[in-house]
């Protein structure tokens, strides 16, 4: 292991981790939401995740941007971006709501057991990612250069670029906004009552299909956020991506306590450092690797994960 990589870079591993891990809590978020308040792993939010990376690029690809277009002006940036981020929203938000009204309420309303919730998100995830699959003909779709990657000011030795500063800043803001509804408005209080005991928040007038919807649909919207900086970052989007990163932003909700906002973005930003530390210790054939033992030792010594409070008895 190389120490000296690690210490020498470790301001610009902490800032790339932090980057990383920002969009791991944005998708966190998602998982999180749902299982907060049905008991319910959706495996299938890594593909609304997918379709609003997809509904930003084809965005830009409808305002006449391609893989090779560059952009200046801060404001042609901000309206590229702005307009694409509310596309991205939108396909992700509109994706999680079909897949509730079509895969998930039916078997609600059946009392299926947990058993079958499971194969249907499994079967819906590779269903919808072959169709992405299909539609792209499984080549790599290219993003227009929007955002800078040179530094644009340093901290203690670290570049600090545009880029870093957008996503961490862009999924702050939206998990404070969240955070907030969840606990300061009239749905975030029918979201809560239905986590905590769905049967009496329907007997004081909670509609509960409505509330699991508005969750859905809230769990999208940070997907497709989170999808809009993911490509903005990489430079370039597979239909396949998906698999991997939302396996990895379900282990950052399970890591800061699953059913917990605020676990979803601390597990979120430390699964991301995590494997750049691992990276800079010249391993990083093994950032998986590590992410996930990380995950199970926690696990040893706390199960209910970093934070552990479920969204039901989270504070008005």
């Amino acid at each position: 292991m190389d120490f000296n990589g690690l210490f020498s870079n470790f301001g610009e591993l902490t800032t790339t981790g932090l980057t990383q891990g920002a969009i791991y809590a944005l998708v966190a978020l998602g998982y999180t939401l749902v299982y907060g308040v049905l008991k319910l792993i959706n495996f299938a939010h890594s593909e609304v995740f997918i379709a609003g990376a997809f509904a930003a690029i084809w965005t830009w690809g409808a305002l006449g941007l391609n893989q090779d277009s560059t952009v200046s002006g801060i404001g042609t940036i901000i309206l590229y971006l702005g307009i694409a981020m509310i596309v991205a929203a939108l396909a992700s938000a509109v994706t999680a709501s079909v897949i509730e009204r079509v895969a998930y309420r039916p078997l609600r309303r059946r009392n299926a057991p947990p058993l079958a919730f499971l194969i249907t998100a499994i079967g819906a995830s590779i269903a919808i990612s072959e169709a992405f699959g299909i539609y792209t003909r499984r080549l790599p779709q290219g993003v227009p250069n929007l955002v800078s990657g040179e530094p644009l000011f340093t901290i203690a030795g670290t570049p600090i670029r545009p880029i870093e500063l957008l996503i961490v800043g862009a999924a702050l803001t939206m998990m404070v906004v969240l955070d907030v509804f969840i606990n300061r408005t009239r749905f975030g209080r029918g979201i809560r009552a239905v986590a905590q005991d769905a049967n009496t928040a329907a007997l004081m007038g909670v509609n509960k299909d409505r509330i699991i919807l508005l969750v859905f649909v809230a769990g999208g919207v940070m997907a497709g956020v989170a999808g809009l900086l993911y490509d903005i970052r990489i430079g370039a989007l597979s239909y396949s991506v998906g698999f991997l990163l939302g396996l990895k932003a379900f282990t950052a909700a399970v890591l800061g306590g699953i059913g917990n906002l605020r676990g979803a973005l601390l597990g979120g930003l430390l699964l991301g450092l995590v494997e750049n530390y691992t990276v800079g210790l010249g391993l990083s054939q093994w950032k998986d690797f590590a992410a996930f033992v990380v995950l199970v030792v926690l696990l040893m010594f706390r199960p209910t994960g970093l934070l552990g409070e479920s969204l039901g008895r989270a504070r008005a």
